[in-house]
């Protein structure tokens, strides 16, 4: 088995850890269409595109 050759700190251990936390994602409701989306995402509403409550382009079609 493994062992360590040195002691790992506290400070070092938790550092590691920080990013292991569950966090939820925000959910913004746009003002102008009403629907529920991510925030600092754009998002589409009937074939427009959307980003920050403003149209930005018309019948837009995703990839994927």
């Amino acid at each position: 088995m493994a062992h360590p050759k040195r002691k790992i700190s506290k400070t070092r251990r938790d550092k590691r850890r920080t990013h292991d936390k569950a966090v939820v994602r925000p959910i913004a409701i746009c003002p102008e269409t009403s629907e529920a989306h991510l925030y600092h995402r754009a998002y589409i509403v009937d074939g427009d595109l959307y980003y920050k409550g403003k149209k930005i382009v018309e019948g837009f079609k995703s990839v994927g």
